[in-house]
């Protein structure tokens, strides 16, 4: 399984994330979601099926949960943080289940 992984910073806090995610359903296609504390706001790090599979929950899922949080916190939303992508080894889970692309 290919994998389309990728690192993110935005600036926000944790509260506005509570917000957002409050608002969000089910993703297809994402493997795992962090949610990471840095010193000016998150960073996340995300690993999905597929770069569509990303790209359809973004258009679908997450930016319309995400606007209306920024406005309401007079956040001018100028478009996506730049994502730095990953090179994905392993993605390994607590039960013992491994992924490998």
């Amino acid at each position: 399984m290919p994998f389309f992984a990728w690192m993110q910073d935005v600036p926000i806090t944790a509260d506005m994330y509570d917000e957002i995610t409050a608002g969000m359903g089910p993703m297809p296609g994402l493997v795992v979601h962090l949610a990471l504390r840095t010193e000016t706001g998150l960073r996340y790090l995300d690993v999905w099926e597929s770069e569509e599979a990303c790209d359809k929950a973004f258009e679908t899922v997450v930016h319309p949960a995400v606007y209306p949080v920024l406005q309401k916190h007079g956040v001018n939303p100028p478009g996506e943080p730049p994502r730095t992508p990953i090179s994905v080894l392993e993605v390994r889970f607590a039960d013992g289940t491994c992924l490998r692309p």
